[in-house]
């Protein structure tokens, strides 16, 4: 009986043993199919921009995300819609005075609603959260290098994170968390050029895949019924046009739109804004005839502003770069007539 009884328990060790195995062997196929089911993107920062970028083609979704600059945090609810060729989304402030701004394509459309206002501006957009836009024509891998830094969770879902570091010290760097499925930004830090965080904007809820409707967005887009309306007229230019120009390239950054606001009547000449971007970081340079005192300097997170008088203008450099960055653009700017 003994012997029957010490048989039954190795054959119950035998067979509990390779049941744990198994258990186990399936834990590690189902880990290596869930990791192969996202593998890591290449570490190509043009890929990654890519990948960035096509997230918010094909795709709805909606969510809610908070943006911090130093002691200051705003949220705000989004709803996007995009078909691969038109988009259109709606962004809500969910802090202070009402606001919504719509974008469809280049247009924006402002709208205050407690004092019954709105603004149609057209303006390409540039940006990175809750993906980067594509500017043809320019080296980002010549100004930044991309790095996986690992994966984490996020507002639910899994994401990877990846840097990208600045080759010199005209730019800042990035911490983006790209959602794994669709790659679509799910958190997006700027970092100074020690590495600390100058300002983050990161969903806290999101819906992929929601059900919204291009046409529906559209037509309460439209609806401006008992709203005063203003319309400036931009005009297309260039800063040689206006006879401006850069004797010297800031290393990275290339021109990419500039607008002239048409001549209404009881206003000084027109401003005028030019911008120009290496792919990640923009500099916007605002031009008005000399009238007060400029502002000096001023920087919210990562955002500098620096103005000064050039041949009888203000000239104030905005953009979300280093200081040194927008004194190498007023040095370089000069008027040519």
């Amino acid at each position: 009986m003994a012997t029957r009884r010490a048989h039954q328990t190795r054959w119950t060790h035998r067979w509990a043993g390779r049941l744990m195995a198994a258990a186990f062997g399936l834990s590690v196929l189902s880990a290596a199919q869930a990791s192969n089911a996202h593998p890591e993107p290449a570490q190509d920062i043009v890929a990654w921009i890519e990948r960035l970028h096509e997230a918010t083609r094909y795709r709805a979704y909606s969510g809610t995300f908070v943006v911090t600059r130093g002691s200051e945090i705003t949220s705000a609810r989004i709803a996007h819609v995009c078909d691969g060729r038109q988009q259109i989304e709606r962004i809500e402030t969910l802090d202070g005075p009402a606001r919504v701004t719509w974008r469809r394509d280049d247009e924006v459309v402002t709208v205050v609603p407690d004092k019954q206002w709105a603004m149609r501006d057209r303006r390409e957009l540039l940006r990175l959260f809750p993906g980067p836009v594509r500017v043809p024509g320019i080296e980002v891998a010549g100004f930044y290098r991309a790095e996986v830094r690992g994966s984490e969770r996020l507002a639910g879902l899994d994401a990877w994170v990846v840097e990208f570091l600045p080759r010199d010290a005209l730019r800042y760097g990035y911490r983006i968390w790209s959602e794994k499925r669709t790659g679509l930004v799910l958190k997006l830090q700027i970092l100074g050029n020690d590495g600390h965080v100058l300002e983050q904007v990161a969903f806290t809820e999101l819906q992929l895949d929601a059900p919204l409707r291009l046409d529906v967005l559209a037509r309460q887009m439209e609806d401006m019924r008992g709203y005063r309306i203003e319309r400036p007229t931009l005009l297309k230019t260039t800063p040689q046009a206006e006879g401006w120009r850069l004797k010297t390239e800031v290393p990275g950054f290339q021109p990419v739109a500039c607008w002239a606001r048409a001549e209404e009547p009881g206003r000084s000449r027109p401003p005028l804004q030019c911008v120009y971007s290496d792919g990640l970081a923009s500099v916007s340079l605002f031009l008005s005839r000399a009238d007060g005192a400029p502002v000096n300097r001023a920087q919210a997170g990562a955002t500098h502003v620096l103005s000064q008088r050039i041949a009888g203008y203000t000239v104030t450099a905005l953009g979300e770069v280093p200081q040194a960055t927008l004194e190498r653009f007023l040095e370089a700017l000069e008027r040519v007539r």
